[in-house]
């Protein structure tokens, strides 16, 4: 287990390092009305990434981990194929999505921005997830994401072209994909046609793709409705407080990586598999208290150094983002480990469109009312009613393992 979750957080740790060094550049060069823009383009990019997944980063690595052999070649072949069905409309809505809510001037850096983001959903790191090798990510996803970061600090910086950043993203996904396909599905039937079998494999995944999209949906909103709803730079503290978050959310996903497997074993007995899942719990809610504590502390502080002076937010802003960090940790052991495996889909589906119409009701009132971190509290009150309603069928379904 230590070498698992060793693997799935310490080689990714680069993604997570090189925004770091990237994103303050951009935030320099854009100044504070472009940084929301381009946050904000990175959001509804993140959701259309989200479309173009479908359902394949939830329900993908408990497919792969269950298939041999030829199965995980039929199984990538049948992810992309739906995936590549999904990008066509999703790529031009995303831009189109994001032009709209960016602030003039920006809709081109904000519209680049989605594209590259979307382009994401094609990510193997799924297979790599469900078969237990943590290189699959490094290699195929981390390494291209770091390899365009690192060659788009100095190309920004002399150039002042933000767009040049998501057209090396472009470029370093396509790399990764067609690598991977080489080395771990060379014979994969990948092609879309005929639509009809791709449109059958749309509809077999719709209720986990369900969850999957309307969990993102109030996710990524907070930064996009900020930034259309308050003039200028006034949404540009919640845009740097959004992105630390968002670099914050890797720890979840790396962590919620590891154990997802881990806890699925088929060869553990009854006893070992409640074992597992109270530590993959406890594990989940020590990450979410140690982002609380750094969001709320720290965060003015962090997004200043970071991002400059001028954009950084507020304390109630740090506070807000890092009950949603709390709230988003503590949740996912349930709905990744216990409630989808399960077969417990619309259950979750139904808690999760609940949380999302609270939340998004909640930012949107804060926005009307020119209340800016009353958006981000929205994002909070959308994850504590996603909790509130998984935790106990979760529970129950741990106790019946």
């Amino acid at each position: 287990m230590l070498r698992r979750l060793g693997g799935f957080t310490l080689l990714p740790l680069l993604s997570l390092v090189t925004p770091f060094v990237l994103l303050p550049v951009v935030a320099r060069v854009a100044g504070p009305q472009g940084w929301s823009s381009v946050v904000a383009g990175q959001s509804v990019g993140t959701f259309g990434a989200t479309v173009v997944f479908w359902g394949w980063n939830v329900i993908g690595p408990v497919e792969a981990a269950r298939a041999r052999g030829p199965e995980l070649t039929g199984l990538y072949g049948s992810s992309l194929r739906t995936r590549l069905l999904l990008l066509a409309p999703v790529l031009p809505a995303a831009a189109l999505v994001s032009a709209v809510v960016a602030q003039p001037g920006y809709r081109a850096v904000a519209a680049s921005m989605a594209l590259a983001t979307s382009l994401l959903g094609l990510s193997p790191a799924w297979w790599g997830i469900g078969v237990g090798r943590p290189a699959v990510l490094f290699w195929y996803d981390t390494v291209p994401r770091v390899a365009a970061a690192a060659l788009a600090v100095p190309v920004v910086l002399a150039t002042r072209a933000i767009w040049t950043y998501p057209l090396l993203l472009v470029v370093a996904t396509v790399v990764g994909l067609v690598a991977f396909q080489r080395r771990h599905a060379p014979g994969a039937d990948w092609s879309p046609l005929p639509l009809g079998r791709a449109a059958r494999e749309l509809q077999a995944q719709a209720g986990t793709a369900g969850v999957n999209l309307v969990g993102t949906a109030y996710a990524a909103t907070p930064a996009p409705v900020a930034t259309a709803a308050f003039p200028g730079a006034v949404a540009s503290p919640l845009s740097s407080a959004d992105a630390v978050y968002r670099l914050g959310l890797f720890a979840v996903v790396a962590t919620g990586n590891a154990f997802q497997g881990w806890t699925l074993e088929p060869d553990a007995d009854r006893g070992e598999r409640a074992r597992r899942h109270r530590t993959a719990v406890l594990a989940h809610l020590a990450l979410g208290v140690a982002g609380l504590l750094v969001l709320a502390l720290l965060g003015p502080w962090l997004t200043g150094l970071l991002f400059g002076a001028p954009v950084a937010a507020s304390r109630e802003l740090g506070v807000a983002y890092g009950a949603a960090f709390l709230l988003i940790s503590a949740s996912t052991p349930y709905v990744r480990n216990l409630l989808l495996p399960a077969g417990r889909t619309r259950l979750v589906l139904a808690w999760t469109a609940a949380s999302a119409v609270a939340g998004l009701a909640v930012m949107l009132v804060a926005a009307a009312r020119g209340w800016l971190a009353g958006v981000a509290w929205g994002m909070a009150a959308s994850e504590l009613v996603l909790l509130l309603g998984v935790l106990g069928p979760a529970l129950r379904v741990r106790r019946a393992l």
